[in-house]
């Protein structure tokens, strides 16, 4: 029996602007139903990457294919609809309230979402339906990327991409928010791909890990073979953050003790 054909696939794909590469010839897969992160340090190229697949970024070489079709060919509206977006600067319109930053895309696509869809998106991020009427400056920085992601999720995407998404928010927010997209990855059968610079929260949340480093793919692992000692060395210093922070916290609590 045959697999399935990758929901997305980079080939070769290459981003220069001016003398700059920024990505340099990346190739890889990303299959049906999987959860990958996308790491590396500042200016690797990792967002670079991500954007080719909506079309931010047109690839100086190479192409995205997605459902078998190079992006670039695909109509803009009919991308969209299909690939939910979900980035650091939530991008909420500050004119417009909850409700109608959630139907943004649909709505460009000439549909209206009916009151009771946009209640269902905001109770999948665990928000309450009164939240549709509010304006983006009366919500905290958690609530505004809640409603970012229940926007990402109004057309019914097929892919679920995400850059940098938890970047600017408080560890207990953003380890709740990882959670809930873990989780709604899996209850909506979504493709997942996340860009973040946080080791950690890579090991957590994905099933596989790939590493950029300065516009190359230099490893591309499952978390566990990363935390064995998998991928290289430039992935390895990257596991070594988290892994180093762990063995201090445990070398404290066992002082802890000690004292006690």
């Amino acid at each position: 029996m045959n697999a399935p054909p990758p929901l997305l696939r980079f080939e070769s794909v290459i981003c220069r602007f001016g003398e700059v590469t920024a990505v340099g010839g990346v190739s890889c897969e990303i299959a049906h139903g999987s959860f990958v992160a996308l790491v590396g340090a500042s200016g690797s190229g990792k967002s670079t990457l991500l954007k080719t697949v909506n079309t931010l970024v047109a690839p100086t070489g190479g192409r995205v294919l997605f459902g078998g079709e190079d992006v670039t060919h695909l109509k803009p509206a009919r991308l969209r609809r299909r690939v939910g977006y979900v980035f650091q600067g939530i991008g909420l319109f500050p004119h417009m309230s909850v409700a109608e930053n959630i139907a943004i895309g649909p709505r460009l696509a000439g549909e209206k979402l009916p009151p009771e869809r946009i209640a269902e998106l905001l109770a999948l991020v665990e928000l309450d339906p009164a939240y549709a009427t509010r304006m983006p400056d009366e919500l905290s920085g958690g609530q505004r990327q809640r409603v970012g992601v229940a926007r990402a999720l109004a057309g019914g995407p097929e892919l679920l991409i995400m850059d940098e998404p938890f970047g600017a928010l408080d560890p207990v927010t953003r380890d709740a928010l990882g959670r809930k997209v873990r989780e709604l990855h899996g209850q909506l059968g979504l493709t997942t791909v996340m860009v973040t610079h946080d080791m950690a929260e890579a090991l957590l949340l994905a099933d596989r890990v790939l590493v950029m480093d300065k516009g190359a793919l230099v490893a591309d692992e499952t978390p566990r073979a990363l935390l064995a000692g998998a991928g290289g060395a430039g992935a390895q210093r990257l596991v070594s953050v988290p892994r180093e922070q762990a063995e201090r916290l445990a070398a404290m609590e066992g002082l802890g003790e000690l004292r006690g």
